[in-house]
């Protein structure tokens, strides 16, 4: 029986890896911050320590075959920055990673993180994958294209009543599911795979996810199409306009929509049934609403964008590559 060590495993995409890795009969170790927090966690053993004191870290990973690290913060809070986590804290679980000999080490990063220099989180995350490639253990590197959960943006405007994109919407992602993604994970660790793209099995562009969220909710699809100016004045503007714990996952959102988020296709679970599953929560009567709230995309004030009113007839789940 092989012993995995998870990092990051009370996140969304730790539990996954947690669950994925039992099922195929391994002896999960489970790296929390809290125990009171990890409830739900499928492992046989739970460590608690904080990954970005070294001295918590001493020994955790002894007798270990691999660690997988899903470490990392959205927002910067609590004192702590992206360095701090994503790439300190990981930095400290390598080193006790190589000092037990285990025999490989895994990271969950981002796609396209070659084109996101200039954003914080993305740039903490390569800093770390240097400091892996670099290592004498053999690892893999998962850079996912995005999350169903990412997706939940646009499900909140549309929610909301309306959609807003930057440009045309035509810039194209395949969101993945986070048990699909912790199964090809799996399965690119087994193969010794130093490296995966990876996204989920259909292929959307941001129009096309703003429609499905519509016919999710039964709504005639409302989209507005701000001009892509707004967006790159948006990031320019962050640095002096927005906290601290706002201006990190704002200026990852606003550069990753001017780009193409797709990853390898894997999986089986689909955009659609994810949204179904969000719409079930949602009284009838309260399906849509000029005030409700949503993520990133928020009104301009100006109201200025072009107007982009459809019932779309396009089946839920299908994309136009059917990906």
């Amino acid at each position: 029986m092989h012993t995995v060590f998870v990092a990051g495993a009370t996140g969304y995409l730790g539990r996954h890896l947690c669950a994925e890795f039992s099922r195929r009969g391994a002896y999960v170790i489970a790296l929390v911050r809290d125990a009171s927090r990890a409830g739900g966690v499928v492992a046989d053993s739970l460590v608690e320590a904080e990954a970005t004191q070294p001295g918590t870290l001493v020994g955790v990973t002894d007798g270990a075959d691999l660690v997988i690290s899903a470490l990392g913060i959205t927002r910067q809070s609590d004192g702590l920055s992206y360095h701090d986590v994503d790439y300190q804290a990981n930095v400290n679980l390598l080193r006790e990673a190589e000092r037990a000999g285990v025999g490989r080490f895994a990271y969950v990063h981002v796609l396209n993180a070659e084109s996101m220099r200039d954003v914080a989180l993305v740039a903490a995350k390569s800093a770390f994958v240097r400091e892996l490639r670099h290592s004498a253990l053999a690892s893999t590197v998962i850079a996912p294209s995005g999350f169903f959960s990412d997706m939940g943006d646009f499900f909140s405007m549309a929610k909301s009543g309306r959609v807003w994109l930057f440009g045309n919407g035509e810039y194209r992602i395949n969101p993945i599911h986070g048990a699909d993604l912790a199964s090809a994970a799996a399965e690119a660790i087994d193969a010794g795979q130093d490296w995966l793209d990876v996204g989920g099995p259909e292929t959307f562009s941001h129009v096309e996810i703003a429609e499905l969220t519509f016919e999710t909710l039964g709504q005639p699809a409302k989209i507005t199409h701000l001009p892509d100016a707004l967006r790159r004045f948006m990031l320019r503007a962050l640095t002096w306009v927005a906290p601290r714990r706002v201006r990190g996952p704002a200026q990852f959102f606003l550069t990753a929509m001017a780009m193409d988020m797709v990853g390898a296709p894997c999986g089986t679970h689909r955009l659609v049934d994810h949204f179904r599953s969000l719409a079930s929560k949602i009284p009838a009567d309260r399906r849509t609403g000029k005030h409700s709230e949503f993520g990133m995309m928020r009104r301009p004030a100006s109201g200025r964008g072009t107007h982009h009113d459809i019932d779309t007839k396009r089946p839920p789940g299908r994309s136009r590559e059917d990906f």
